[in-house]
């Protein structure tokens, strides 16, 4: 169900480490959740940039010689799934550039709401762009400042933009990381001994023993070189908005962010769920994998045992040889296949974070049934989705969205299950502790903490998938 959302991007980056490269590396693999098509790594050796990036799975594209490649004792990384810009290798991050003041690398998570209309004013003045990502937008900005350091120069950019943003920046003598004065996506601060390290999610800096010392604040700028790690904010203070959906379905369940442990949210979530939604079933079954720590929640509410009813081929590759007509539902099969033995002549719970276009939700539904199941309870551990979302998450169009158009009793219609029940909002804040409102809920209510003008959600969505 959840796979028809698109992940967004992951971050690492590391200052003061004599092997920077590899521990990258290792941080990216952790991150490799927010993003398969792509990865790269920027080092520095204190003298030049050094660069590698490649479509492609992390494992993938870095060897030892690829990393043998990039010397120095910092380094910043990046994972990808397109939310902004075309698959393709010239859109790989961290982009490098050389310019009047040196090299530049530069990593970023999320969307640019004005990125078009700052990239049209800068391609009139002679501004010439390399790629169609957002981010491309930060470097022209950046080189055209007369600010004498980088740490100025940056500043002087975002003043300029809109939208979500966490940003790690390389030059040749020092790392900058910068989270959007809103605080929509999460970066966290680490350091082992000397070293200093800056992450999307906690569970980076637990493959490879980094301390974890703090979330990067919104609106905060980190400046970190051969004189320690300074902190700044340089932004007017705005009104926070965490994207409430890296609770209920984008982090890894062992990080920590936004002031709490994921894995323990979304257990809520299902024992919110369960109160709202009770079910008549024999057996509660996550949808692989999203769907695991709240089915727990459910279970445990409901007092209904928890089953791996569906299991997951976790040796899927990016791409296969798909048959035209010959296997119906041939996408969803090759990823999950029932477990009939459990399922036949069960009422079933089936629990999964969202239901986003119901395409997938429907095959999975239908595939139950055939393997016998006699109910279907579908449970969603959040309210119906809405609206899109423009600020770093790959979301289909409004008129795509089934929830923006279809009663919950049609939606239960048309996946085929008996019964169909969504977490309220009410219930969602309840579990992720907003009591300030500190939280955007904007795909399930169109209440965007950036305004857009009128009617342009719609155009202002075709425009970034065509970038």
């Amino acid at each position: 169900m959840s796979a028809e959302w698109g992940e967004h991007c992951g971050l690492f980056g590391v200052y003061g480490h004599p092997e920077a490269a590899n521990v990258t590396y290792l941080g990216l693999y952790a991150l490799q959740h927010r993003g398969q098509e792509s990865a790269g790594i920027v080092s520095s050796d204190t003298h030049a940039l050094h660069s590698y990036r490649n479509m492609g799975l992390v494992s993938e594209i870095f060897t030892r010689d690829v990393l043998k490649r990039l010397p120095g004792r910092s380094a910043i990384g990046h994972v990808r799934y397109s939310t902004a810009g075309t698959s393709d290798l010239k859109n790989v991050q961290p982009f490098t550039v050389h310019y009047a003041r040196g090299g530049l690398g530069i990593a970023h998570n999320g969307n640019l709401t004005n990125a078009h209309i700052l990239r049209d004013e800068l391609e009139a003045h002679g501004s010439i762009f390399q790629s169609t990502m957002d981010t491309e937008v930060i470097i022209h900005l950046i080189a055209l400042s007369n600010e004498h350091d980088l740490a100025s120069r940056v500043v002087g950019a975002l003043k300029r933009v809109n939208g979500a943003y966490c940003l790690l920046f390389l030059s040749e003598d020092e790392m900058i990381a910068v989270r959007d004065p809103h605080g929509f996506r999460p970066l966290v601060l680490g350091r082992q001994k000397n070293a200093y390290f800056v992450a999307s999610e906690t569970c980076a800096f637990d493959l490879i023993g980094v301390e974890f010392e703090r979330e990067i604040e919104p609106g905060e700028m980190v400046v970190i070189n051969e004189d320690g790690l300074h902190s700044f904010y340089p932004f007017i203070p705005v009104r926070t908005s965490h994207c409430v959906f890296e609770f209920i379905y984008f982090a890894r369940p062992d990080s920590f962010i936004f002031g709490r442990n994921v894995y323990g949210v979304r257990r809520e979530l299902g024992i919110q769920l369960a109160k709202e939604h009770p079910a008549e079933a024999d057996i509660v079954i996550p949808t692989p994998d999203s769907g695991f720590s709240a089915a727990i929640g459910y279970g445990h509410q409901s007092n209904i045992p928890i089953e791996l009813g569906l299991i997951r081929n976790h040796y899927v590759g990016r791409t296969f040889i798909e048959p035209k007509q010959s296997i119906r539902h041939f996408g969803v099969k090759i990823k999950l296949n029932p477990v009939k033995e459990l399922i036949k002549e069960k009422g079933v719970a089936v629990i999964d974070d969202s239901i986003v276009r119901a395409t997938t939700s429907r095959k999975i539904i239908k595939m139950i049934r055939r393997a016998g199941a006699e109910r279907i309870h579908v449970r969603i551990s959040s309210p119906p989705i809405t609206h899109p979302c423009f600020f770093g998450i790959d979301t289909p169009m409004k008129s795509e969205l089934i929830g923006s158009s279809h009663a919950i009793e049609e939606i239960n219609r048309y996946i085929t299950s008996d019964t169909l029940g969504y977490l309220s909002l009410e219930g969602l804040k309840r579990c992720v502790g907003d009591n300030n409102s500190s939280f955007c809920y904007a795909c399930f209510t169109g209440d965007y903490s950036i305004k857009f003008p009128s009617m342009m959600e719609e155009s202002q969505l075709r425009l970034y998938k065509a970038r």
